[in-house]
């Protein structure tokens, strides 16, 4: 398994002492955060030195022809394993500069508190460029985002695109499941008919003048039951209306080679993706740029691992965290 995750770092070099060197003088070099929160949004309650240290941004922004990107990664993960071998080496090849944020406990916990990694992350780009940012999300990673622009509207003019993958919606069914008992926060929040996804989704589903991309898949064994994906006032893309037949997963969203061109064609045009504007032969590639079938594989057992062992070993607790005082 070792061996299986230093090929899928190889690109990155010696990533993991990269990103503490980075971590270290990220504050130093964004610079303190410009107090644009309007007096009624929420204060963060996370320390501000938590929040910087979960923040990966390269040393200088350097493509002011592109806004820069936000990676935000889903339950049970990290920034490596969900971003760090397929979209982040891919959109740094394309021209783009890419930020990562690192999620608490693997985003097992309340998605209230993640949401500020998320919030903070957004404005520390901000400071550093005074531009727009991308904000790409799988899985859990979008409810943080929705609710981050929903609960803190200042964001809504410092994002330029929020891009979906896989996006859990109005909560699925495996909440359901899992939770018929004491489960860990996160699962909790994700069940059909919590209060966290009545807050989220509560009148406006994709507030502000945000270009919102929403790709998700007939074939996603995770968001079920599909319908639940689709959001008021998005761009919602069914993978297979682009390519009938098409098996895209849950896991696998995150290289698909469709899934890939419309996050790109997303981000490199005004307003939200256009399937139509993806290239004759679109559907004949399989991986994103740069992914091979065996690292594809590797990351995906990898993965499975993970899920596993978070499930049984998360903390867990009899009922959903109570809403924060701003969502109710």
């Amino acid at each position: 398994m070792n061996r299986s995750w230093n090929t899928l770092n190889r690109r990155g070099g010696a990533r993991t002492f990269a990103a503490a060197l980075v971590a270290a003088f990220v504050a130093a070099l964004l610079g303190p955060v410009p107090a644009a929160s309007a007096a009624a949004e929420p204060q963060l309650n996370t320390p501000a030195a938590t929040l910087d240290a979960a923040l990966r941004c390269p040393s200088s922004f350097t493509h002011p022809d592109h806004e820069p990107v936000l990676l935000v990664h889903g339950t049970t993960s990290n920034y490596d394993e969900t971003w760090g071998w397929n979209y982040a080496p891919a959109l740094r090849d394309a021209g783009y500069d890419v930020c990562g944020v690192e999620l608490p406990n693997r985003s097992m916990g309340d998605i209230q508190e993640a949401s500020e990694y998320v919030v903070h992350a957004i404005d520390r780009i901000y400071a550093a460029t005074g531009r727009k940012a991308d904000v790409i999300g799988h899985s859990q990673g979008n409810m943080e985002m929705r609710w981050a622009v929903k609960w803190w509207p200042h964001l809504q003019s410092r994002v330029d695109d929020l891009v979906f993958l896989a996006n859990p919606g109005h909560g699925t069914t495996g909440g359901n499941l899992f939770c018929v008992g004491w489960c860990a926060p996160a699962l909790h929040q994700f069940n059909i008919g919590s209060q966290f996804n009545a807050a989220l989704n509560r009148d406006d589903e994709t507030p502000g003048d945000v270009s919102y991309t929403n790709i998700y898949s007939l074939t996603d064994e995770a968001i079920t039951p599909f319908t639940t994906a689709p959001l008021d006032g998005a761009k919602n893309i069914l993978v297979q209306d682009v390519c009938a037949g098409r098996v895209v997963a849950h896991y696998s969203m995150l290289y698909d080679a469709v899934a890939y061109k419309l996050v790109v064609d997303a981000l490199s045009h005004s307003g939200t993706a256009i399937p139509s504007r993806l290239p004759f032969g679109k559907c004949l590639d399989v991986n994103l740029p740069g992914v091979w079938p065996h690292e594809a594989v590797a990351a995906t057992a990898i993965t499975a691992a993970n899920f596993t062992a978070e499930i049984l070993n998360a903390t867990t607790v009899p009922a959903e965290p109570p809403l924060r005082a701003y969502a109710q």
